[in-house]
């Protein structure tokens, strides 16, 4: 699929994953240890994570306005978009059940125009207008917490689910189709806060930069004749499961089941949640995306959780995108090729490569 990067996209509008974000050196490795005077480092809470951006070089960039400024829209951007506090997101999805037409506002028409195409082009896989079935899981409050809600009740729920495609749009202005349509943007928001902040930076005159919310990332620029190197911590382990070198414009987003979630009756529950069974998702425990986009990345790698084992190659193929990773539950790696010609294992991590535009069987290595 061809689109234009979200950073363009969304360059006027107004989200914890297991990457660890190692300077210039892989710290599980052998690799030489490079100095780290060379970068400036800001660590803020914001967004509703902990925010950590890298600039290169040192000593060239007035720190504190990069910080109040980013860390202000960021904080902008979260009330806007947050599923179950008041505001721009909170405002839409009322009017929405209600029925009639209304103005979109502009903070939010970005997500809810890239979700419904999104939505189409997964076949429902990713499904933003879910929000009261999040919600019936524990997930819109602060600390996830149960109970899970009754088999019946999650039934019900995806019985006649709403959908993206439920949402009416003449220009700005909305309609919604479906009473029980709420809009939860937690599987895409933070690719769009990325992008944005990246945005920010190249306003403010950083040239080179990268900007990691709560292991999320996107790079710009690079520091000096080297790449960006980043370390990929295995979800099922401590340490580092890959490395991977990224260049100047590029988004590594993850999704996994060790995320946001809780303990019930010895069994974790986690935040991303099958459409197909109101329940969730299983036979992954994390997949990670590299793409030029952040919101595609960040949407793609909750999806291909969804997905699973057997099909994550087919919707990668669908989304473009040709470099994936995934985790299985036994710790095992399947990847693209793209991906295996980016990544360096650090331990002798069982691996396979998936073949995207296949899928499953033949054409498997």
């Amino acid at each position: 699929m061809t689109r234009t990067p979200v950073l363009r996209r969304v360059k006027h509008s107004t989200a914890r994953v297991f990457l660890v974000l190692l300077l210039f050196a892989l710290a599980a490795c052998d690799r030489q240890t490079e100095t780290t005077h060379e970068t400036d480092r800001l660590t803020f809470q914001a967004f509703g994570t902990l925010v950590d951006i890298t600039l290169y070089p040192a000593g060239k960039h007035d720190l504190a306005r990069i910080e109040a400024e980013l860390s202000a829209d960021l904080e902008n951007m979260h009330a806007s978009w947050h599923a179950w506090e008041p505001g721009s997101l909170g405002r839409t999805n009322q009017l929405l059940a209600m029925g009639g037409e209304f103005s979109a506002p502009p903070s939010v028409l970005p997500l809810i125009e890239y979700g419904q195409e999104l939505e189409a082009l997964t076949d429902g896989l990713f499904n933003p207008a879910l929000g009261r079935l999040i919600a019936a899981w524990g997930f819109h409050q602060s600390e996830a917490a149960g109970p899970p809600p009754d088999p019946d009740a999650v039934r019900a729920l995806i019985n006649d689910p709403p959908r993206m495609a439920d949402i009416e749009r003449s220009g700005a202005r909305l309609r919604g189709r479906h009473p029980e349509l709420q809009l939860d943007f937690g599987g895409l928001a933070k690719g769009f806060a990325v992008a944005r902040s990246l945005d920010l930076l190249a306003e403010l005159g950083v040239e080179h930069a990268i900007v990691n919310a709560g292991g999320d990332l996107m790079t710009r620029g690079q520091p000096g004749a080297r790449a960006w190197r980043i370390g990929v911590r295995h979800p099922r382990g401590a340490g580092v499961l890959a490395g991977i070198e990224l260049g100047s414009g590029e988004a590594l987003f993850t999704s996994g089941d060790y995320e946001r979630g809780y303990e019930w009756d010895g069994q974790r529950i986690h935040h991303v949640i099958d459409p197909r069974t109101g329940w969730p998702s299983q036979g992954l425990a994390a997949a990670t995306v590299l793409h030029a986009d952040p919101a595609l990345a960040d949407a793609a790698a909750t999806t291909l959780m969804i997905a699973g084992p057997e099909d994550w190659p087919g919707l990668a193929r669908r989304l473009g995108v040709d470099h994936a990773l995934v985790v299985l539950p036994d710790g095992s790696v399947e990847l693209t090729p793209g991906m295996a010609a980016r990544v360096k294992f650090q331990d002798d991590v069982p691996h396979r490569i998936r073949h995207a535009q296949t899928g499953n069987g033949p054409g498997d290595e």
